[in-house]
């Protein structure tokens, strides 16, 4: 087992293939594991390292609630490609991971040689923030008080999860017993936190706008809280690009992993060969 140490936390990692490397960041509700599907895939050319955050066992799960935040995991993501001895890599995120993702981008542009920010934007758009607020620390409560068998089933029927259900039931249900597996301690800090008290990502458009990164942005077209902040953010960033993949909820990557595989290859390689560019809108 492979571990880094990042800030207060020793992080679990795992690396596979040779190349040229990427790395995974996860999304609250999963871990690693969730990534299978994209390492087995692009481990055959990429040197692929993903990665449990603070909080998510074997990770550390740190006590002290001060050692959690949006801002520890934008720089865990520097820690584990520094461990690893990575100096520039492609960074795909999903969802809690994909806000990391992009301000990874803001605070380390030249560590980042490509960003896929996929099921970003939860609780960023200004009609949901107070409503994020309030749920979100009923939510960290929650993990404490129902615990995870309760709550992990909760999440997995949500209106923006029910989707992979339909779709993959099995796969669904990994999901499901992969979050009942999560320390609940480490699940409720992480919420109250880093899901809480993160800033909107439309707090940032400014900063957006001068960003050079190529990025993709990909969304399911049944994953509304996160459709206007991806909206937002192609408009705000001039290297980005959007897909947004149909009859699809949160969990992207897991729902239509061959499609999703499919539009990360296809812009790996347009930035690869140089023919990544900024939209003719801004020529």
């Amino acid at each position: 087992m492979a571990y880094v140490e990042a800030s207060g936390a020793r992080l679990y990692y795992e690396e596979t293939g040779r190349g040229y490397p990427i790395i995974f960041v996860h999304e609250f509700g999963s871990d690693c594991r969730e990534w299978e599907t994209q390492v087995r895939y692009f481990s055959r050319s990429y040197r692929c390292i993903a990665y449990n955050a603070r909080g998510y066992p074997p990770s550390d799960v740190p006590d002290d609630l001060k050692q959690y935040g949006w801002e520890f995991s934008v720089d865990d993501i520097a820690a584990v490609m520094n461990g690893a001895g990575i100096e520039r890599a492609h960074i795909v995120g999903l969802s809690m991971g994909g806000y990391a993702a992009l301000q990874f981008g803001l605070r380390y542009p030249g560590k980042a040689s490509a960003i896929v920010a996929a099921g970003a934007g939860s609780g960023s758009p200004p009609s949901h923030r107070e409503a994020w607020l309030r749920d979100t620390l009923v939510t960290a409560r929650g993990f404490l008080e129902r615990g995870m068998d309760a709550m992990a089933e909760e999440m997995g029927n949500s209106p923006t999860r029910i989707q992979l259900k339909y779709k993959d039931p099995r796969g669904w249900q990994d999901f499901v017993d992969h979050l009942r597996q999560h320390s609940a301690q480490g699940m409720s800090n992480t919420m109250a936190r880093y899901q809480t008290l993160r800033p909107s990502l439309h707090d940032f458009q400014e900063r957006f706008a001068k960003m050079t990164t190529p990025v993709l942005l990909a969304v399911g077209d049944e994953d509304a809280p996160c459709i206007e902040t991806n909206l937002m953010l192609k408009a705000a960033i001039p290297t980005a690009g959007l897909w947004m993949c149909p009859n699809t909820g949160h969990a992207i990557n897991l729902e239509e992993p061959a499609a999703f595989n499919a539009e990360l290859e296809r812009f790996f390689s347009a930035v690869e060969r140089g023919s990544w560019r900024a939209g003719w809108s801004r020529s």
